[in-house]
């Protein structure tokens, strides 16, 4: 049975282990975080590689018309998997969204039987290229207004391969 002797031995063994855990969370905080406080600490030297400079320069280097030139549409059909909730391939079949064939070069908000914002029309006329891009990468910012509720694609390689993918789809 339980005794008064076993209940105390149990809730020692907790406490002396609870004990052990805190010691050695203070140790290794100790150990690992000299002088106590976290980011204040300034290097006294640091060797400079370069590398943070070069690549930000060749992410800004290469431009959305040499990454059209160069999409994979196989990877853009994939990426298409995210608008596939929302959108249909074939002509005249809206869900939540607008049909998406034919799209690209077709004249903004011209979707047969689909109920736009207005906010779409403002921004430009037809969907080039250069407009989806921009479109794709941040619909509300692009567009102030639309109804589309999607965050966008931040990787300018995914919105390549979608827009190429897109092109194939229709006339």
């Amino acid at each position: 049975m339980l005794d008064t002797m076993t209940f105390t031995k149990i809730v020692g063994s907790f406490c002396g282990a609870l004990l052990i855990f805190l010691l050695g969370k203070w140790a290794a905080e100790t150990l690992y975080h000299v002088g106590g406080s976290h980011g204040e600490e300034v290097a006294v030297y640091v060797i400079d590689t370069g590398e943070g400079d070069e690549t930000a320069e060749a992410a800004e280097e290469v431009d959305f018309e040499t990454l059209l030139a160069s999409a994979d549409v196989g990877k853009g059909e994939r990426v298409f998997g995210k608008c596939r909730a929302c959108h249909k391939l074939e002509a005249g079949e809206n869900a939540a969204g607008p049909y998406l064939y034919n799209v690209v070069g077709r004249e903004i908000g011209v979707a047969e039987g689909f109920g736009y914002s207005g906010a779409l029309s403002e921004v430009a006329e037809v969907w080039t290229p250069e407009n989806l891009n921009g479109f794709l990468e941040n619909p509300r910012g692009w567009a102030p207004g639309t109804s589309m509720g999607f965050a966008g694609l931040n990787k300018p390689e995914d919105r390549a391969n979608l827009i190429a993918y897109l092109d194939t789809i229709g006339d």
